[in-house]
């Protein structure tokens, strides 16, 4: 069957990110579209990216709506608009229907889950990018990504996901065993807490679709 795989970025909104999984939707034979979102616009909240996605998807039929980090706040708000057969969460920050992304931090205990992970994998408690993100990142994908960075700024996180329930339809939670910004077991308590599901797991960290992005694409094809 003919898929729209539809890919919602995480903070900062490039599309760019989803650059190495795509085209291996394209070689199995589906459509593939990366939505870029404006993390640096401050008049942009949730309700703008999920305009933005909406109209990526389009009339498409067979869609499978894909987010990865912060953009699991925006993927609820479209599945409940928009005609989706399928949600796939990537190391995504999974909202109760009422939170903002800036209360999703304290309201999941992310900060004292990703110290203990820290300690406990011999790696530095004080975030950098590097320690964080690009661990298990090709210096020559992390420059080619330099131009695309841009912040995400506070706007989307005082904003709220305005849902009532998760969608009636097939959600998938996939976390990458690596993930240091948001580590395994603090992924799989936060899935298992307010989806009721177990996460997938493949090698990568944070930034799996560029870090692992064949062992993604093979997973959302799967």
């Amino acid at each position: 069957m003919f898929t729209k795989y539809v890919l919602i970025p995480g903070a900062g909104g490039a599309a760019w990110y989803w650059s190495r999984v795509i085209p291996h939707l394209l070689t199995a034979g589906h459509d593939a579209v990366a939505v870029d979102l404006p993390g640096d616009d401050e008049s942009a909240g949730l309700t703008e990216y999920a305009h933005l996605v909406e109209r990526a998807i389009g009339h498409s039929k067979h869609v499978v709506l894909v987010a990865q980090s912060l953009g699991g706040f925006t993927a609820p708000l479209v599945a409940a608009h928009r005609g989706v057969g399928e949600l796939i969460l990537v190391n995504a920050m999974i909202p109760l229907p009422g939170e903002t992304p800036g209360a999703w931090w304290e309201n999941t205990g992310w900060e004292e889950a990703r110290t203990a992970a820290a300690i406990d994998g011999g790696y530095s408690t004080e975030f950098t990018d590097d320690i964080y993100f690009l661990h298990d990142i090709s210096p020559e994908v992390a420059a080619e990504g330099l131009p695309h960075q841009r912040p995400e700024v506070g706007a989307v996180f005082a904003s709220t996901c305005d849902f009532s329930s998760w969608p009636d339809i097939p959600i998938r939670v996939l976390s990458g065993r690596h993930d240091r910004f948001f580590p395994l077991d603090f992924q799989r308590r936060v899935a298992n807490e307010r989806l009721g599901i177990e996460p997938d797991v493949v090698p990568g960290g944070h930034l799996v679709a560029l870090a692992n992005p064949r062992g993604l694409a093979d997973y959302l094809l799967s």
